[in-house]
């Protein structure tokens, strides 16, 4: 994945960490993955091998920045016994859940309402609500501020 250019884009790379804590799968335990990309104009990448994609965006003002991970088959094969994607640096403005991504002219389906939470800075399971299932998570954060 390459870094957005751009002064503006820099600055957001710059003050935010990302940091997914991606899924809980009851075979495989808890995996986390930590990049940083860091201003400069050189192009930094990350990869990990998973059967999941990720997908992370900033607007053309460098206000707003979207991360969307998703299982591309639409529903996943997994059993998951929670889930968490944390922000760090901007604050959580829309978060979803989907048990089941959009594929074949299906639309992505919603985790039900009492399943997860959104806070400032995550997207995560309620303890003994979540059942289990999660295909698809989307994040928009905005910056709490520029740079000077």
């Amino acid at each position: 994945m390459a870094a957005p250019s751009g002064a503006g884009a820099r600055r957001l790379w710059a003050g935010l960490v990302p940091v997914l804590l991606l899924f809980a799968a009851a075979e495989e335990g808890p995996s986390t993955a930590e990049f940083d990309v860091r201003p400069g104009g050189m192009v930094h990448s990350f990869s990990r091998s998973l059967q999941w994609q990720m997908s992370i965006g900033v607007s053309e003002d460098d206000k707003l920045f979207s991360c969307s991970v998703w299982r591309p088959q639409g529903k996943s094969y997994l059993f998951f016994t929670q889930f968490k994607a944390e922000v760090k640096g901007a604050k959580i403005e829309y978060g979803m859940a989907y048990s089941q991504a959009a594929t074949g002219g299906q639309s992505d389906v919603p985790l039900k309402a009492e399943e997860f939470e959104i806070t400032e800075t995550t997207v995560a399971h309620k303890e003994g609500k979540f059942r289990s299932e999660l295909s698809k998570l989307v994040i928009v954060a905005k910056t709490p501020h520029d740079e000077l």
